[in-house]
């Protein structure tokens, strides 16, 4: 039954550049399944003024913002409360408004990046993370809001690879409280096998793989790429090449990432399967 339509919401997407973003579609779809009236814009804030473009759209009647590159940081150091995720991270990609008890403004902010990831290896995948062997590689921005949620499944092993072994043991410092997380290199993986294995590096950009042994791949393992394209990245292709059972880009991440900031501002859960099966 669609729930009856309510006074016009404002949202947007944040970032520079931002030509290339599919949140407007996203959430345009996500909007209809309830028969709200909201408006979804993608803005490119000129980097020396993100902090007051972010407050003049909160005080004009905006709701909600999502936050993309280079701004998690920004947005993560703006928000007057945080959640534990966000706080994990150290990085934002969802903002929420609301006003004080004196009218001011007040900044809510939440990641949403690692429960979009999660949500989709094991919702859409049927992948099921807890007691599995997990190599997560890179350890930048991107990798540290995927850990905290990825680590609440229970993994029976993370595994950060990371070309500058000391910035993976950074984050198995700020996360080893959470689950079994180690640190290592590209060069001390021979010989082991993962269930599943997440490329949080930029190497798909350069049209690169990591330096990983053939070997890698254990029996019905998937292997995910956190970058999305319109063809296989590099990454799924060598995978497939090697026997992984499955390879996947991040575009579920993206949309599940997406329905996650959906709930937050309206506290309504999405279908987005469909979403997905548009995009595609």
């Amino acid at each position: 039954m669609m729930a009856t339509a309510k006074k016009l919401e404002k949202f947007a997407v944040f970032g520079h550049p931002i030509g290339h973003s599919k949140s407007p579609v996203i959430h345009q779809q996500f909007a209809k399944q309830f028969g709200l009236d909201i408006t979804y814009e993608a803005i490119d804030v000129a980097e020396n003024e993100f902090e007051q473009t972010v407050r003049e759209f909160g005080k004009n009647g905006g709701n909600g913002l999502n936050i993309t590159v280079p701004y998690k940081l920004e947005a993560w150091q703006l928000a007057d409360v945080r959640s534990e995720r966000a706080e994990l991270a150290g990085a934002v990609n969802t903002l929420k408004f609301s006003t004080g008890n004196n009218g001011e403004l007040k900044i809510f902010g939440d990641n949403t990046d690692g429960v979009g990831l999660v949500t989709d290896i094991q919702g859409n995948y049927q992948v099921k993370i807890k007691n599995k062997k997990v190599l997560v590689l890179g350890a930048g921005g991107a990798v540290r809001g995927i850990l905290a949620p990825l680590l609440d499944c229970q993994p029976q092993l993370l595994l950060l690879a990371n070309r500058t072994v000391s910035k993976a043991e950074v984050l198995v410092e700020i996360f080893g409280h959470k689950g079994t997380i180690k640190a290592t290199g590209f060069d001390n993986l021979a010989d082991q096998q993962f269930d599943l294995i997440i490329n949080g590096t930029a190497a798909s950009l350069k049209g690169e793989v990591p330096p990983l042994p053939g070997t890698i791949f254990a029996k019905n393992a998937l292997a995910y790429d956190l970058m999305y394209s319109a063809e296989p990245t590099p990454f799924m292709e060598w995978a497939k090449n090697q026997g992984a059972a499955k390879q996947t880009d991040g575009l579920g991440m993206l949309v599940e990432q997406a329905a996650e900031s959906f709930y937050i501002w309206n506290g309504l859960r999405p279908d987005t399967g469909p979403v997905i099966k548009l995009l595609r």
